[in-house]
């Protein structure tokens, strides 16, 4: 795959705003492309990570803030880990995420956002994940409402998944907590 930047784009702009955002400082990566080598997801994403911080640093936003390696990103350090000039790819996916939400340009065709959507409201709900939930919260939003129902008999049979969420003790304290953490990203409650 070629990498191609449009010139009449190129700007520091989101280098700067993802800096801020993520404490990294992307302006030292040299390409080595260590993190792409060492990258469980680099053959099955869009983009390879050095590639996502190279289109950063030329701001190229709409590229960036589509793209699906953003939200396949499973946070493994394994790019940062790798890094010889210390660039958390991971935190710059984070920040990188938020943006993409907050100017509503996630890609269309990832669920992953809806995913993490729901991730987060049955951690902040329960405490902890509560998969059952988790999976319904997920394939409503989704409308992806029959995809693997193959497997959930044997799930069940297993006692892989229960009916009944566990919840961790602290609700109130989860919910000013959660509160909290929205309005200090800008984000109504």
């Amino acid at each position: 795959m070629t990498l191609m930047l449009k010139k009449a784009e190129l700007s520091g702009d989101l280098a700067a705003e993802v800096e801020a955002r993520s404490v990294t400082n992307l302006s030292s990566c040299v390409q080595c492309k260590k993190c792409s080598a060492g990258c469980p997801l680099s053959g099955y994403s869009d983009l390879m990570p050095h590639e996502l911080v190279r289109l950063v640093q030329f701001g190229q936003s709409a590229e960036v803030l589509q793209s699906r390696m953003i939200w396949q990103c499973t946070s493994c350090q394994t790019c940062s880990t790798r890094c010889p000039q210390q660039v958390d790819i991971c935190s710059m996916n984070d920040g990188l995420r938020r943006m993409s939400r907050e100017r509503a340009v996630a890609n269309d065709a990832s669920t992953l956002p809806a995913f993490n959507d729901s991730f987060l409201a049955s951690v902040c709900k329960h405490g902890r994940v509560y998969e059952v939930g988790l999976m319904a919260s997920y394939k409503l939003r989704t409308l992806r409402l029959f995809e693997d129902m193959g497997k959930l008999p044997l799930m069940l049979k297993k006692q892989k998944l229960r009916l009944i969420p566990s919840t961790v003790a602290g609700r109130n304290e989860r919910r000013r907590l959660w509160k909290r953490a929205q309005l200090l990203r800008g984000k109504r409650p």
